[in-house]
């Protein structure tokens, strides 16, 4: 019998230039989310009900409403859209989205979107300037704060963006098809402030 190859997940971002800062006094700091598991989460009809139930007595998670996040043991939520979530595991578990879609049966459709996004965290003094040059929203911590989340744009590039902390810190969420774009416009964007890259988080 043949041996068969094993698959690897690789980053969306693994072929990219990573630029540091020379003088350690940068202003915003990136970090990558991989390896993660990442699906999305759809609502199905008549489980209005039944699918906060579920998550609260699988996970003792709460179901976010709106564009908001949610997380408890390893597992968030996302909202993404009306009945939609995009669902993130920690540590890349490669059956993280089957293992999530046999929990969630019969209340909501689950895709695998492991291999189908790459994840940035950023964060530093100069992350909102940095923000606020592409992304239209008012990131004011009056109107956008931790645990607030929105699909939105920077730059051309569509992206789902969340607050994890009051640092501030924001994960980001690409397209892989787009990870090359977004890569740009975020070292563009960054060069007046100066952009360190730390080692992957899960």
């Amino acid at each position: 019998m043949l041996d068969r190859p094993r698959l690897a997940a690789v980053s969306a971002f693994s072929r990219l230039a990573l630029p540091t800062a020379g003088d350690g006094r940068a202003g915003v700091t990136v970090a990558e989310r991989h390896p993660l598991g990442l699906a999305t989460v759809t609502l199905r009809r008549g489980a209005e009900a039944a699918l906060p139930d579920r998550l609260s007595e699988t996970f003792g998670m709460a179901l976010p409403t709106g564009p908001k996040i949610s997380g408890a043991d390893g597992l968030s939520l996302v909202g993404t859209g009306p009945r939609s979530w995009l669902a993130i595991g920690a540590g890349g578990d490669p059956h993280f989205a089957a293992t999530l879609g046999t929990a969630l049966a019969g209340v909501a459709s689950v895709c695998d979107q492991s291999s189908g996004y790459g994840v940035l965290r950023l964060s530093g003094p100069a992350v909102r300037a940095l923000l606020a040059k592409g992304v239209p929203l008012d990131l004011d911590p009056s109107a956008f704060s931790p645990g607030d989340s929105a699909v939105t744009l920077a730059g051309h590039v569509g992206i789902v963006l969340w607050q994890v902390d009051d640092t501030p810190t924001y994960d980001v969420a690409v397209f892989r098809s787009y990870a090359a774009d977004f890569w740009a416009w975020l070292t563009t964007g960054s060069a007046e402030f100066g952009l360190a890259v730390d080692a992957p988080i899960g």
